[in-house]
């Protein structure tokens, strides 16, 4: 993705109008740069979409190229430009189900869960593996976004697309049901049992840390033994 990626917000110039709107109207009367400006500031949502369902990095770029050049030869049909976002989102999610399905690896995400019960609930779901690491790695943030990363990728298809859009990218319940072709009761109940399946696998990550937490040996012990062997006005070991 292109690293001057600009986030998708629901702006409003001063006339009032809306952002996405403005930028719309200005690309049905032809000016490409217009759209360039929509497609950065979409960028990363429709990719984040995309990965969601393909979970291959160059597959969803495709996916987000081939989304956009739809959306350039449709933009003329878009009545209610308010509606941009939901309108892009939905074009990523319909190509990305499509490459799955030509490819035989189609899991439709309008399906219900195959674990799921007469009573609405499911089964316990067996528990994903969250990457082995470090103590050490762990301070940093990249790696705490890798393990989380990870996490998300191992959730069910039907979970990871509605996390993703609600949690990730904010999208509200309505709007991640319009994108996603699903009752607005089915993006909740996903979403709760995404949420419910994350928090098990950070938990299960967290109590193997616990006791590495803190460490207290290699440099910072040697330094304080030293300073305080100085101190007492003890000979260097």
């Amino acid at each position: 993705m292109d690293g001057n990626t600009v986030e998708a917000s629901a702006g409003t110039s001063i006339d009032g109008t809306s952002i996405d709107a403005q930028l719309v109207r200005r690309a049905q009367a032809g000016e490409t740069l217009a759209f360039e400006q929509i497609m950065r500031r979409f960028n990363r949502r429709l990719f984040r979409v995309a990965y969601s369902i393909t979970k291959d990095v160059d597959e969803a770029e495709d996916v987000v190229q081939e989304a956009y050049v739809r959306a350039f030869t449709a933009i003329g049909d878009l009545i209610d430009a308010t509606r941009l976002s939901t309108w892009l989102v939905t074009i990523a999610v319909n190509e990305a189900r499509g490459r799955l399905r030509r490819g035989q690896r189609y899991l439709p995400l309008d399906d219900a869960d195959r674990q799921e019960d007469a009573d609405g609930e499911t089964e316990p779901m067996p528990m994903f593996t969250v990457p082995a690491t470090s103590p050490e790695h762990l301070a940093h943030s990249s790696e705490l976004r890798r393990i989380l990363e990870a996490a998300i990728d191992a959730l069910p298809a039907s979970f990871r697309t509605v996390f993703m859009l609600r949690a990730v990218e904010q999208l509200s319940v309505d709007e991640t049901a319009e994108c996603l072709g699903i009752p607005a009761a089915t993006v909740k109940t996903r979403f709760h049992r995404a949420r419910t399946q994350l928090r098990r696998a950070l938990e299960a990550q967290s109590r193997d840390l616990m006791p590495e937490l803190y460490p207290f040996d290699g440099t910072r012990c040697d330094r304080i033994i030293a300073q305080v062997r100085m101190r007492l006005g003890l000979a260097p070991p």
